[in-house]
């Protein structure tokens, strides 16, 4: 089948060598980064984890959310999801994929790596994330590959694959989870340390990623003679709604416990984010762009005529995500680390190379979901 990626016309192509010019631009940026040392970023003493880590813990509630319609689909025979339920699989391959590539930029010496798999170290979330990172992208190879194969010769998907179906569910909130005890585990952040931030990356994640896949299904209608269905999207659509309420919901609650309990270790990382503290707030327009765009989607999501309307809903998907992103793609890592322990702001910002980097990791990543998709999508215009 990957035949298939090889053909395309003249836009196909373009897109793919734009992507590559962008992937290439990383690379050099990289081997910059490389030679320097990490220096060469925003990243310091009081701000260990930066602009890498943060778009890695968005991408890994991106990935997660395929479970949201491998669920319905293989669990609850929701047959509408049929034609877009590998769609969602292959967004969590090149999701895994880039968060994978993520961890190892942020690593400095990508060699590093080795030690977890030459000295694990079994009581460490680390080694726990590895385990569920590659085993979620290797359990999404083998069925969404499976199931299109089977497809393309209008056959069931075979029985020994069933298993590796419903173990993604229970995975699929494993990688987010885990992800969140690297952070609560701390118990000199303050900002992380709450029981409902597993909760509250799952809420962000089921309604990123969906919005994400809406937004990839209007594309592909106009691109490619595929088509979702309506049905499927504005189910879709449902989810997104109950899940950005949620997320909202569960940031709320954070801000009341903080503030109705005074204590300064809670308060100070949502009051830098949100106004500023001792001066600083560079994320302080960001935040709001935020819960602005958050909290529009909401009420377009939530009157039907809007939701319905693919015009506004479109809108409120790319408000979900672009509002998710800046959540947890900028302040929730940042957030954490600033003020530090001591109650001193030292702000971070990410250097040209360090958004450089990201772009070409973030152009790698669409550049292994457009042949997926490609792939895919050629099939099921053929079956049709």
């Amino acid at each position: 089948m990957l035949e298939r990626a090889l053909s395309g016309g003249k836009r196909y192509w373009q897109f793919v060598t734009i992507l590559m010019s962008i992937i290439g631009v990383g690379v050099i940026c990289y081997l910059f980064q490389l030679y320097y040392g990490l220096g060469i970023t925003g990243m310091s003493r009081d701000v260990s984890w930066g602009f890498y880590i943060a778009q890695f813990t968005f991408l890994v509630g991106v990935a997660a959310s395929a479970v949201m319609l491998v669920l319905p689909y293989y669990l609850h025979h929701y047959k509408v999801f049929g034609r877009i339920t590998v769609l969602g699989e292959f967004v969590a391959i090149a999701a895994v994929s880039m968060c994978i590539l993520f961890i190892a930029v942020d690593l400095g010496q990508p060699q590093r790596i080795l030690n977890v798999l030459l000295h694990p170290t079994p009581n460490s979330m680390l080694f726990w994330d590895m385990i569920v990172l590659n085993g979620y992208l290797f359990i999404n190879l083998i069925v969404g590959w499976n199931a299109l194969s089977s497809e393309s010769k209008g056959v069931p998907p075979p029985t020994w694959v069933k298993p590796f179906i419903y173990l993604s569910i229970p995975w699929a909130v494993s990688i987010h989870t885990v992800t969140a005890f690297l952070y609560c585990g701390l118990p000199g952040r303050g900002f992380w340390l709450t029981a409902i931030l597993a909760p509250r990356f799952l809420a962000s994640a089921f309604a990123a990623g969906p919005s994400l896949l809406i937004i990839i299904c209007m594309i592909l209608r106009k691109v490619t003679k595929f088509d979702a269905g309506q049905e499927a999207i504005q189910m879709l659509s449902k989810i997104v709604t109950y899940a950005i309420i949620i997320n909202v919901f569960f940031f709320l609650c954070e801000v009341f416990v903080a503030f109705y309990s005074q204590i300064p270790e809670h308060m100070d990382h949502i009051k830098y984010l949100f106004v500023g503290l001792h001066g600083h707030g560079v994320l302080v327009p960001w935040m709001w762009t935020s819960m602005i765009l958050m909290l529009s989607a909401i009420v377009l999501l939530i009157i039907p005529a809007t939701r319905t309307n693919e015009r506004t809903l479109i809108i409120a998907c790319v408000a979900v995500f672009v509002g998710t992103w800046i959540d947890k793609g900028l302040g929730m890592i940042s957030g954490g680390f600033v003020p530090n322990p001591l109650h001193h702001v030292h702000e971070y910002v990410p250097s040209l190379p360090e958004i450089m980097i990201t772009l070409g990791i973030y152009a790698t990543g669409i550049l292994i979901l457009t042949i997926l998709y490609k792939i895919a999508i050629s099939i099921k215009e053929e079956v049709e």
